[in-house]
């Protein structure tokens, strides 16, 4: 034997050595045809739902995911957000990081090789991820990008990205080109050391390069074209096993699959080149809208988001996936917009803090049971498309082996309709979908909810759960330059370029003796800055501030003030609040204050921005670490807690919420800030920021929904509950840091936890019956409740009403038709049960009124 390995023998040796021991779980071939993806020769009707691995923490991981596979879905969606993975541009020299022996190997002979510094821990963690999903029993499809969009900073495209010479993103560009590729490899080769694409038996099923560019490539001219053939032809040559799609990209190139993006998709036709008659991988933006600072909160009803499915699946559709199932919190900085909230809810099936959303989860979890009921003859071949009258449309599945599935849609925004269908009368309520697993019996539609509901409250924390009344430090953020990092120019300076985005903050200083001006009369200061928010202080006062719109719209101030004779001290304070994420050439566009900055006297005017100023990137107290501060020494006693003036830090020390309840933050009394509770950023919080008083019109779910319709919360702050994952909580004392920028309270905020408060469900008699029950005898509709946790059992049933009941969920009231026995047999059926169901039939119940039409409403508690 050779003394010594030639290096590469010893590669190949280390890469035997990584590989030892590994076993591959049975791999799956994946394939798609002109009707559906094809798993292991099987042509497939799938459910898809988005949860960003980010936005939530490992701990709720598996929670959610049992959740979303209970729900009835089949993959989990996510996308790779780039910035959180390799923050800082660079490559450092290591060891292989390998198993124990391969390291030591290693070491022994001094053969390194050369790494970028990528982060993967915590939040960030992809592959446990991916693997949670697997271990519950769920396909993934990993949307690589690398641009995201998905209301994220910079749209997920690392800040430093910005700074390599010669680039332009998203275009043919060979710089951007170099970066985009390696680390779209770099991803795909970590899930191909870990086995996780589904051709090497992982979950993976989907991988998607770039995101909807085919809104905006038009910007780009013939650039567009060959930089999506480049970016289609890289990613098919890494070679995972799986097909690649493009979202809102007509013209993807074969093999890519290209996707819908929308509220609907019912009419979408996918890329000729790829002869699908189907989209494979619809993007139903299923919930609503996000949440921007400053905005009332949207909302989609139930009814409408399943009748947007159903259709989608009607119109020849395999695979759709929701957008988001669960959006989470955006931590720290990652919120983009700018202005978009802390909270990224999206009104979907399961909520910010892990709890499912009812009826909306309840409801799409009976359509995807009714979908699936339609699988074995939706696969075998295209609908046929039958017309039952004026805005009334059939499609009729029908398979060589006899199976049959219909779905009936009536397409009116008012009128309700009856239609005749294979010699029968069906009736169907307007903007509805009736789905017929067998071409005969009603299963489900969508504007029927048979799914209970559930009204979530935030119980308080008394201070009796406290250890002790919380006890507040401060230490003021001195006002202007107080770094010594701070450096001169005699120019206004962009933000973006000059922070790096490292702090939403960027001081500027100008110290002048303005002869004009000494006399100590008023003047004008006129700034102007492309945002987000800019405040002043003259001579170490505060004398204004100013809020823009987000994207590029200009934020203004003209201020009176007045100078002291000599020297005068003006400070500018410029704040983003997340950086723009979305659009064609967004990373061009700039931040913070624009020339000309002016000093305008009653006889002469001074422009200001060729003046030497002074910079400061971010605060002191982000310096020092006050965030995360374990020296008691630098925070000042509460006996004179400053209280609405800005630029204060503060602390306090609290006892974590007893049980398990999803915790949160009420900041009411507070003004625009960040948070922090044990070094962990919980986000920006700002609710001082209230939405406009119009625009909370009544929403009826009929008809096409949009950005403006259906919202609520007009006229109050945009957010004032923040989310505090239970593992950032520790047993005993914690520590909560708030920086507040403009003022306001501390005192007053709250600990809440998230608790379901009522238990409702309203079912009528022409209700289909359950879903769930499609295979046994009874085929009445059924009013089903259970609680929400395991541990729980119904303890009360405050009411209970069989004939005209109304209202809503806790605010129930008898009509004028009841049934003396309902709140008896509810109460028998239910009480000391975890769940129970009540047969919605006048067998049961009496008949309290002929001839009328009747539903049972009932409202539990359980504890």
């Amino acid at each position: 034997m050779a003394a010594a390995m030639a290096p590469t023998s010893l590669l190949v040796l280390v890469l035997l050595i990584l590989c030892h021991g590994v076993e591959l779980s049975a791999a799956a071939n994946v394939t798609y045809d002109h009707r559906a993806l094809v798993i292991d020769g099987r042509r497939r009707v799938l459910v898809s739902g988005s949860i960003h691995y980010p936005r939530s923490t490992p701990e709720m991981w598996p929670d959610l995911i049992e959740k979303s596979k209970s729900g009835g879905l089949d993959v989990i969606d996510t996308y790779v957000f780039w910035d959180i993975h390799e923050p800082v541009q660079g490559e450092v020299t290591v060891l292989l990081l390998s198993p124990n022996a391969v390291r030591f190997l290693l070491q022994l002979i001094a053969f390194p090789f050369v790494f970028r510094q990528y982060d993967f821990e915590g939040r960030k963690d992809l592959v446990r991820f991916v693997k949670a999903v697997a271990a519950g029993g769920l396909y993934v499809h990993l949307r690589i990008g690398p641009y995201v969009c998905a209301e994220w900073n910079y749209g997920g495209f690392p800040l430093w990205l910005h700074f390599i010479p010669g680039i332009e993103f998203r275009t043919d560009n060979e710089p951007y080109k170099k970066e985009m590729q390696r680390f779209t490899t770099k991803i795909v080769d970590m899930m191909k050391y870990e086995k996780l694409y589904a051709s090497q038996g992982g979950p993976i099923i989907l991988s998607q390069i770039e995101n909807e560019y085919g809104n905006i490539d038009d910007a780009y001219g013939k650039a567009a074209k060959t930089y999506i053939d480049w970016a289609a032809s890289m990613a098919t040559s890494l070679n995972t096993g799986v097909p690649w799609v493009m979202c809102q990209q007509a013209d993807a190139p074969d093999p890519i699959i290209d996707t819908c993006n929308g509220f609907y998709c019912d009419q979408y036709t996918p890329n000729s080149i790829h002869l699908l008659d189907v989209d494979d991988d619809d993007d139903v933006r299923h919930a609503c809208r996000f949440l921007g600072f400053g905005d009332s909160v949207p909302y989609r009803p139930a009814e409408d988001l399943a009748f947007a499915v159903a259709r989608f699946y009607q119109r020849g559709g395999t695979l759709q996936n929701y957008y988001m199932y669960h959006g989470g919190t955006n931590f720290g900085r990652t919120s983009g917009g700018p202005f978009i909230t802390t909270s990224y809810d999206y009104d979907a099936p399961i909520d910010e803090y892990g709890l499912v959303r009812q009826p909306k989860w309840g409801h799409l979890r009976d359509l995807h049971i009714a979908i699936k009921l339609c699988e074995e003859a939706m696969v075998a071949t295209d609908p046929e498309s039958i017309d039952l009258g004026p805005n009334l449309i059939g499609d009729v599945y029908r398979a060589e082996s006899g199976k049959c599935a219909a779905f009936l849609a009536n397409i009116d925004n008012k009128t309700n309709a009856t239609v005749i269908f294979n010699g029968k009368t069906y009736f169907l309520p307007a903007w509805s979908v009736s789905i017929l697993p067998d071409c005969e019996h009603v299963v489900f539609n969508t504007a029927q909810i048979n799914s209970q509901t559930t009204l979530p409250e935030m119980k308080y924390v008394n201070s009796d759960d406290q250890s002790s009344e919380l006890a507040w430090k401060y230490v003021k953020e001195p006002v202007g330059i107080s770094k010594s990092s701070a450096f001169v120019k005699a120019e206004i300076l962009e933000q973006i370029n000059t922070t790096a985005d490292a702090s939403d903050y960027l001081c500027l200083d100008i110290t002048g003796n303005e002869p004009f001006l000494s006399d100590g009369s008023e003047c004008t200061l006129h700034v102007e800055s492309l945002g987000h928010v800019l405040h002043s202080f003259v001579n170490g006062q505060p004398t204004g501030s100013a809020i823009g719109s987000g994207g590029d719209s200009k934020v203004s101030l003209n201020l009176t003030i007045t100078l002291v004779k000599g020297i005068n001290k003006i400070d500018l304070l410029s704040v983003t609040v997340g950086l723009q994420n979305y659009g064609a050439f967004y990373e061009k566009q700039g931040a913070g204050i624009i020339s000309p900055v002016l000093l305008i006297g009653k006889t002469a005017s001074a422009n200001l921005s060729l003046s030497e100023w002074t910079y400061q990137i971010g605060l002191q107290g982000e310096d020092s670490g006050l965030y995360d501060s374990g020296d008691s020494s630098v925070w000042h006693s509460q006996a004179d807690l400053p209280k609405y003036v800005p630029l204060v830090w503060y602390t306090t020390e609290f006892e974590a919420p007893a049980g398990n309840d999803p915790v949160a933050i009420d900041f009411t009394g507070m003004g625009k800030g960040t948070a922090w509770v044990n070094g962990e950023s919980i986000g920006r919080y700002w609710p001082s920021y209230l939405a406009p008083e119009s625009g909370c019109e009544p929403c009826d779910y009929r008809g096409n929904y949009d950005a403006k319709k259906c919202r609520k919360n007009c006229g109050q702050p945009s957010q004032t509950l923040y989310h505090v994952p239970r593992s950032f909580i520790r047993p005993g004392q914690n520590k909560l840091v708030l920086f507040e920028e403009m003022g306001g309270d501390p005192t007053i905020i709250s600990f809440t936890t998230r608790q379901i408060a009522r238990l409702c469900g309203h079912v009528s008699e022409n209700h289909p019956p359950p879903v769930r029950a499609w295979n046994s005898r009874n085929k009445s509709p059924v009013l089903h409740l259970e609680c929400p946790r395991p541990d729980q059992v119904i303890s009360s049933v405050p009411f209970a009403s069989f004939g005209t009941p109304y209202g809503t969920c806790g605010s129930y009231s008898h009509g004028g038709c009841s049934s003396s026995r309902a709140l008896a047999i509810v109460k028998q059926a239910c009480v000391g049960a975890t769940s129970c169901d009540v047969e919605v039939s006048i067998d049961l119940f009496g008949d309290p009124c002929a001839h009328v039409g009747k539903s049972l409403a009932v409202e539990v508690a359980c504890s």
